[in-house]
């Protein structure tokens, strides 16, 4: 089923791929790495103003990584904001999405701490590094063919 904003994109001729709804009725799309940014603007400038959160998560082992972003429609005189839920997903070999940091800034953190805990790279960000765990890190703790080391360090603790 295709929702309002995905007849949208495709009067418009924006690729995209729609994933249906979810429990709340939010529409979902998928969008590929390479089309990510321009639609972003895209839908920043159609009202999407407001980046609620983003997210990632490995969706299989070995498998593809997504990045996982909410968006708001929050405009005067509107009394339920319109809400999209857009999914880019990356290989987990080489995972380059586009960062939207310098469409919505509060993609600043959210993204970093997508790259911390699953390793997919933002091109673009101003400042992607590490944010929760060590720069001396290896690895990305939220793979799910992480595999943990033997040892845990335990510091201050009385």
């Amino acid at each position: 089923m295709q929702g309002r904003l995905s007849a949208w994109l495709v009067k418009h001729g924006l690729v995209h791929s729609s994933l249906g709804f979810d429990y709340q009725g939010i529409e979902t799309l998928q969008i590929k790495p390479e089309d990510w940014h321009s639609i972003a603007v895209i839908l920043y400038v159609y009202g999407y103003n407001y980046l609620r959160s983003q997210c990632a998560y490995d969706v299989a082992p070995g498998g593809l990584l997504a990045s996982v972003y909410h968006l708001t429609r929050i405009a005067y005189g509107i009394d339920q904001p319109e809400e999209v839920c857009i999914k880019v997903f990356a290989p987990r070999r080489n995972p380059r999405i586009p960062s939207v940091f310098w469409v919505w800034k509060s993609a600043d953190f959210q993204e970093r701490e997508s790259y911390d805990m699953l390793g997919i790279l933002y091109d673009n960000h101003p400042r992607l590094k590490r944010i929760l765990m060590p720069e001396s890190w290896i690895g990305w703790p939220l793979r799910k063919d992480y595999i943990a080391p033997n040892f845990y360090e335990i510091q201050d603790a009385h």
